[in-house]
């Protein structure tokens, strides 16, 4: 059984693997959405987990924005060479934000974390998210080296080749770290919907400075985008924020619950009418109080 699923595993990344080589970061980060999707639905299949209401819904906002990113996804500027790849490495644009998510990572690490990781949640999420982008950055350069290994280039001779190589094993061991801590503290229905959120900001903010995907860019295509982006993590906040709660009809609005029978139906026209008609003009107190009093001025 752990062997299937540690194939099963293993397949799923070398495939996301070669999802980042051959498309855009932007388009590909946010579909690990449907990930989240498919294993909740199996879950409900196989291990008999309830999916509420909540959950059919954000499953099926997943799979709509998901659609929509799709029709919209930017274009990102054609890499393919390690030489290419390298005179990006080398834009300022993208240099200056190595340097801040690395300071940023580091204070998050060193002063941050020691203060407010126990009650913050977003100390160690933040820390994998801004790494992760990084990393997402050294996974597409490691496609395009395999590219050309396979076209017959020697690419085995190139250094960008083994340090991308390197800085993506010390990415990925940077947040396996901090996720498996943000987990260890907080729920995981707390933690999944923020470091999606986070994760894939960020990865679609270093891959727009990095391969320039939104420079050409008409308004319908990212406003398309962008939409579609929030609906993936309204639906992601959907499938997991209420994951344990029990619906019941008693959640709805009162003009959405059914029908209830009433213990104390409403009167009829004649019943009300005639109750009105024999209906003493002073309470029965008040009348005995009245009558003694008459008795004592006689």
């Amino acid at each position: 059984m752990l062997t299937g699923v540690s194939l099963a595993v293993g397949v799923g990344e070398a495939a996301n693997f070669a999802a980042y080589a051959f498309a855009p970061a932007t388009l590909v980060t946010p579909l690990g959405a449907l990930s989240v999707l498919v294993s909740a639905v199996l879950s409900s299949i196989f291990l008999n987990e309830q999916l509420n209401v909540h959950g059919k819904i954000g499953c099926i906002l997943s799979i709509l924005g998901s659609t929509v990113m799709v029709i919209h996804a930017p274009q990102e500027e054609e890499v393919s060479s390690l030489e290419s790849m390298a005179e990006k490495l080398k834009d300022p644009g993208f240099i200056v934000f190595a340097v801040c998510v690395l300071v940023s990572s580091l204070l998050l690490i060193f002063v941050a974390g020691p203060r407010y990781g126990q009650s913050n949640v977003l100390v160690y999420v933040l820390v994998c998210s801004a790494i992760g982008s990084l990393s997402v950055s050294c996974v597409k350069g490691l496609g395009i080296a395999l590219k050309e290994l396979f076209s017959g280039k020697p690419v085995l001779k190139e250094p960008l080749g083994w340090v991308l190589l390197v800085c993506l094993v010390i990415c990925i061991s940077i947040q396996i770290n901090y996720l498996n801590k943000a987990l260890d503290i907080f729920n995981t229905s707390v933690v999944t919907p923020i470091y999606y959120v986070l994760f894939t900001t960020a990865v679609m903010t270093c891959s727009a400075i990095l391969f320039k995907e939104w420079q050409h860019l008409v308004l319908d295509n990212i406003i398309g985008s962008i939409s579609g982006f929030l609906t993936i993590v309204s639906g992601i906040f959907l499938l997991h924020a209420f994951r344990d709660m029990p619906f019941t009809p008693s959640l709805l609005p009162l003009f959405l619950q059914p029908a209830r029978a009433d213990p104390h139906p409403p009167w009829s026209s004649a019943d009300r009418h005639q109750s009105c008609q024999h209906q003493p003009l002073l309470p029965s107190e008040d009348k005995g109080s009245q009558s003694a009093e008459e008795e004592e001025e006689k």
